[in-house]
This record gives structure tokens, C-alpha cells and sequence, in this order.
């Protein structure tokens, strides 16, 4: 291509194009950013909105599990009938780390307090006055948002502790609190917003400060608080606290006398992102009218003398282009040509890396080893997203979409591993089959999106009594799961059982409302081998589903090794 025609044909026409596209950029973008930042904002009040409803419902879920579990604990229920407090708040203490719950308090079969966690030294005074006390007191187990004396707001669950031949013979209350700073000061972290607790319109706990100390002890708006308190309605709208503008959203928690004493408050900052998004914009029309007319002069300067290097480098992307990594940027120069192909040459660099990496993850997944993870945070930007969706994909064949747990698959996996490392340690392997009792009848009864609730309990169940880092639970198809115990003789994987077996009794179903029935049962095989040339994983297998059948056919909801 002669000059003239390089230039008539490339020049020309490449600035004309620019022109225009830099006028239209510069609308679209003034246009578009102003309007991303007000959905930025929605968006964010709206995720923030989701996150605090999911954490005060996890709260209900933690303190409702801790009052069940302990109340058909037998320790528990031993020191109970005996009346001793110290025993009372020892075999109890398991509840606080287990069951992520705060305090609980023991009351015997009239109300009166036997013991409790947050004030040890006080008890003998009646507690009837708690809605989820009184209901625990008449044989049945309650939730309820509460403010409290101590503990001035939690969600409470109170349950009824019985002897062996039914008798009531104490209540257990289990409590999450929401009133501490520590409490919004975690969901801040979470959240990235800021969060108040409030006791009728008074700021309990708050993350807002003002000359650099909390504003506790301030009251809300008389407007929004009638909203929120006095009609008992969730409330978002725009704020100006200390003169910076807010997003805020404004949540009720209604106590058992179907009244708002408490409220929940997330506010997102405006103004930074606003301000950033106007600045961007300023920006990007500024360097856009100044990279036209500087791209204008330079291009018609440089444009011959750089078509050479351009021709190798475009080749060389075509060469990328079709899946040709091995290629080696001709990168020489501190132009602009040379820069562009050493940021080539960094990306073809970068996908070698990610290659490398999802195949040694996808390799340990392989073993078993399905905790493994591929380390995203040494990528940026878009190679980031690009590895964690990749990554995503991976454990999909390794998860059960339907409970959330490992599935067979992993399963497999990581019992040859485990086999092969018991093996070669000469340990104990133990292996737990678990059916759910009468499933069948059960979805005939209830429904087939019932029965899955039931599923996913049971899994629930198992992840959070599995404790250790290298037992592993998995759904094995079907109403039947597994479990795997390294390094436990039969022993131990009996007490595990059992544990979850009882759990699982004492655990009411959700979602059965006006039936009777409202839990189910268990039955439980189990398998202890110490792998050898003489026996394998089929036997530990089939022996695991012999116990199981024999826990079925000799009356169900009961553990068979």
C-alpha cells in the first residue's frame, strides 16, 4: 500500500470515525453513569435488605435447634431433675459454640430460674413473664423477638424439658441478641453499610458516629418511628444524618404480643458514589475530547511508521486467536506497539497460569480432595471472575443442588482417599448409612416439595454435627446419606450416630402446619474397617447397607453396627 492511499483509505476516515464515536461516547456515558448510580444505590439497600432478613432468620433457626437439642439432651435433662445448677450450666455449655446461640436460661417446671448464662449468680426468680417460658411451661416450643431486662433484644426459643416417663419438669430458653455493638459492628463487615439497633425509638447499638463516637442513646425520626414502630411497617427512605445523605431501611421486630418494640436500621452512604460517578463522567468526557485531538496530530505522524509492527502484532493475536499459546510476543520497543505487545504477551502469560491451576484443582478434586480451592485472588478483573465461575462449574458435579451437601460423586472421591490413606496408616475407617424412615409415605402424604424440606433438614443436621475437618457427609441418592469417620473405631461412630439420630427425632419439621406429625426419624448402619490386602471399600460398602437393613427391618429409627 503506497502512502497516499494509506493515507486516504486509513487516516482519514480512522479520524472522521473518531469524532463522531467521541461525541456519542461522551452523551452515553454522561447519560448512563448518572442513571447507574441511582440503581447502584437500589440495589445495594435491596441486597443489604435480603442479608439482614436472612441473618435475623438464621438467629430464630440457631436459637430454635439450641432449645430443642438441649431440652431432649439426658445430661441436661439429669441435672435438670436434680436441681443442680452447676451442673446445669456445664453439661449445657456445648449449646453456645454448636448452636451459634448467645445465653440460655433453665427455669424448673414452674418458671422459676434454676440457672443461667448471663447472670450465673442470680436465680429463684419466676420468668412467667416470657411469652416463650409460658408456652414452654404448657408442652409446647415457641420463638419469639423479646426485649429482655439483661438482654434488652434477642429472639428467644423456649422449650419443655421432660424425665423419661413424660413429665415436665423444667423449661429451656435459648437466645440470639441482636443489642451489642459487637453485633453491628460484624454486620458493617458484612454489609458495608451501617447498621443500628434500635429499642423502641431509642439507638441501642450503632455503627453512625458522630465526632468520632457511637450516637447510642439518640432517638430516630418521630416520623419514620411512627411508620416503623406504631404500624409495624418496613420503611425505606432517603436520611441526612450529620449532613451526609442516606439510603436507609428501616425493618420491625414484633414481639409475642404482636407489637414492634424493637427495629433494625441499615443505611447506605449516597454522596461518595455519587460523587465518584460524577466524577467519572467529568473525566472520561474531558479525556475523551483531549485523546481526539491528541490522537488527531499523532496519528497522522506515526501511523507509517508503526503499520509494520502492527502487521506482525495483529498476526500474532490471530496466532492467540486460534488457541496457539505457545507464541512468543515480538514485544521490542517502548512504543505504544511494544507496549501493547508486552500486555499481550502478560495475557497469554496469565490464561498459561489459570490452565495450570484449574487442571491441578480439577486433578485434586479428582483424589477427593473437594475442599481444595483454587487460589483467585493472585487474578484481576475480569481473569478473576473468569476463574471463579470455572471454579463454580468444578464443584457443581461435586454438590447436591437439591441439600447443598457433597453427592455421591464426591462421595466416591474422597472414600478412596480415605481408604488409601487408612490403609496406608493402619487406622480405623468407620462409615455411616443413613435412610430417612417412611420417606415414601411421607411425600405421599405431604408432597414431594415436603419431602425435599425434609431433605434438606437432615443434610443441615449432618453439617452441623460433623465437626471435624476430615469427616466428611455426603447425600447418597435418594432419602439415603453417608457418612465418613477417619481414624474412629465403632465406638465412636456409634456416639456420632446416635447423636445424629436423636437430633434428627427432636428436630421439627417446617412447613406441616395443623398435622400432628411433624417430625420424622432415622435409621442408621454402620461399618468400622481397618483397610487391608484382605479387605476392600465394597466390603466397608455393603457391610455399612447390611447394618442399615438390619436398623430397617428390626423396627427403624434406631443405629445398627
Amino acid at each position: 500500500m503506497s502512502r497516499k492511499s494509506f493515507k486516504s483509505k486509513i487516516i482519514v476516515p480512522t479520524i472522521l470515525v473518531l469524532i463522531v464515536l467521541t461525541v456519542v461516547l461522551a452523551v452515553f456515558i454522561s447519560v448512563k453513569f448518572l442513571s447507574y448510580s441511582n440503581k447502584l444505590i437500589d440495589q445495594k439497600v435491596i441486597a443489604d435488605t435480603n442479608s439482614l432478613r436472612l441473618h435475623v432468620n438464621n438467629g430464630r433457626s440457631y436459637s430454635k435447634t439450641a432449645a430443642v437439642s438441649m431440652a431432649s439432651h439426658p445430661e441436661v435433662i439429669k441435672a435438670v431433675k436434680n436441681r443442680d445448677r452447676e451442673e446445669i450450666l456445664r453439661v449445657s455449655a456445648f449449646a453456645l459454640e454448636l448452636y451459634q446461640i448467645n445465653f440460655f436460661t433453665v427455669t424448673d417446671e414452674n418458671g422459676i430460674v434454676l440457672a443461667r448464662t448471663h447472670a450465673p449468680e442470680t436465680f429463684g426468680d419466676p420468668l412467667t413473664n416470657q411469652q416463650g417460658i409460658k408456652d414452654a411451661l404448657d408442652g409446647k416450643v415457641s420463638t419469639y423477638f423479646e426485649a429482655g431486662t439483661v438482654v434488652k433484644v434477642s429472639v428467644r426459643t423456649g422449650a419443655p424439658i421432660r424425665d423419661a416417663d413424660g413429665t415436665l419438669i423444667g423449661v429451656v430458653s435459648t437466645g440470639v441478641r441482636f443489642d451489642t455493638n459487637e453485633v453491628v459492628d460484624e454486620l458493617k463487615e458484612l454489609f458495608h453499610s451501617d447498621v443500628t439497633v434500635c429499642l423502641g425509638d431509642t439507638r441501642l447499638a450503632t455503627t453512625l458516629r458522630k465526632d468520632g463516637r457511637r450516637i447510642t442513646g439518640t432517638k430516630l425520626d418521630p416520623h419514620i418511628a411512627k411508620v416503623v414502630i406504631d404500624q409495624k411497617k418496613e420503611f425505606a427512605d432517603d436520611a441526612d444524618l450529620f449532613n451526609i445523605p442516606y439510603k436507609a431501611f428501616y425493618m420491625p421486630l414484633i414481639d409475642a404480643n404482636d407489637e414492634a418494640f424493637a427495629t433494625f436500621v441499615i443505611a447506605t452512604p449516597m454522596s461518595e458514589l455519587r460523587a465518584e460517578a460524577n466524577a467519572l463522567v467529568r473525566n472520561t468526557i474531558l479525556i475523551s475530547f483531549t485523546g481526539l485531538a491528541g490522537a488527531c496530530i499523532i496519528l497522522y505522524m506515526v501511523m507509517a511508521s508503526i503499520s509494520k509492527p502492527l502487521i506482525m502484532l495483529a498476526h500474532e493475536m490471530d496466532e492467540i486467536q486460534e488457541g496457539r499459546l505457545s507464541v512468543i510476543i515480538d514485544a521490542q520497543g517502548d512504543d505504544e506497539i511494544g507496549h501493547a505487545g508486552k500486555s499481550l504477551q502478560k495475557v497469554v502469560d496469565i490464561l498459561h497460569k489459570l490452565i495450570d491451576d484449574i487442571n491441578v484443582t480439577i486433578s485434586e478434586h479428582e483424589k477427593g480432595n473437594t475442599d481444595y480451592r483454587l487460589d483467585t485472588s493472585s487474578f484481576h478483573g475480569d481473569y478473576q471472575l473468569l476463574a471463579d465461575r470455572i471454579m463454580e462449574l468444578s464443584s457443581l458435579g461435586l454438590i447436591d443442588q437439591m441439600t447443598g451437601i457433597p453427592n455421591r460423586r464426591s462421595f466416591d472421591y474422597r472414600l478412596d482417599l480415605e481408604w488409601n490413606r487408612a490403609k496406608r496408616e493402619k487406622m480405623p475407617l468407620s462409615m455411616l448409612m443413613i435412610d430417612v424412615d417412611h420417606f415414601k409415605t411421607f411425600n405421599d402424604t405431604y408432597g414431594h416439595q415436603q419431602g425435599d424440606s425434609v431433605l434438606q433438614v437432615v443434610a443441615k443436621t449432618l453439617m452441623l454435627l460433623i465437626k471435624r475437618g476430615v469427616d466428611f457427609a455426603a447425600r447418597w441418592g435418594g432419602e439415603e446419606f453417608v457418612v465418613l469417620l477417619p481414624n474412629t473405631d465403632s465406638d465412636g461412630a456409634r456416639h456420632v450416630a446416635e447423636t445424629i439420630r436423636t437430633t434428627i427425632e427432636n428436630t421439627e419439621i417446617p412447613g406441616i402446619a395443623g398435622d400432628p406429625v411433624k417430625k420424622v426419624t432415622i435409621s442408621v448402619g454402620i461399618n468400622t474397617l481397618v483397610p487391608s490386602s484382605e479387605k476392600t471399600i465394597a466390603n466397608l460398602v455393603s457391610q455399612a447397607d447390611e447394618a442399615l437393613y438390619r436398623a430397617k427391618e428390626t423396627g427403624r429409627n434406631k443405629v445398627c453396627v
